[in-house]
């Protein structure tokens, strides 16, 4: 499951946006170890959004899921890994306060080893996104 550095929190209170490091394999292909995300916190969350929560069992333990409908008692929030687990198929809906942020940006540091020219530019070709909602995440909740 992933967690979030802890400066993330230390950031919160001064500025809206904060900048979080992802570990674990959870939301495989969408983010991977090591990625940082921009994240905004207070956002409006929509169902499809990525999010930063606090885990319902370990409030000290920030994750990244993403957000895939409001039920009733907050929401549902699914890994895209399907296989990784840790997300609302083991703890349930997540109250609503638990939720922080939106990530809205992705970027993927360069990896020691990484010199080679060709390497360098795939990189640079992939390294910075936006993280786009998946509009078809209550249908993958349907589907299970």
């Amino acid at each position: 499951m992933p967690e979030l550095s802890q400066e993330t929190e230390h950031g919160r209170a001064v500025l809206p946006f904060g900048v979080a490091e992802v570990t674990g394999p959870s939301m495989v292909p969408t983010l991977y170890h090591g990625d940082l995300l921009v994240v905004q916190y207070g956002a409006r969350i929509r169902p499809g959004d990525v999010v930063v929560l606090r885990h319902p069992f370990q409030q000290d333990l920030l994750v990244v899921k993403r957000a895939v409908e409001r039920r009733e008692g907050g929401w549902w929030v699914l890994g895209d890994n399907a296989y990784a687990g840790g997300d609302s198929t083991d703890y349930g809906t997540v109250p609503e306060e638990f939720v922080l942020g939106k990530a809205w940006f992705r970027y993927r540091p360069l990896k020691e080893g990484q010199r080679s020219p060709l390497a360098v530019a795939r990189w640079a070709f992939s390294a910075a996104r936006p993280v786009f909602p998946d509009r078809s995440a209550s249908r993958r909740l349907r589907a299970r």
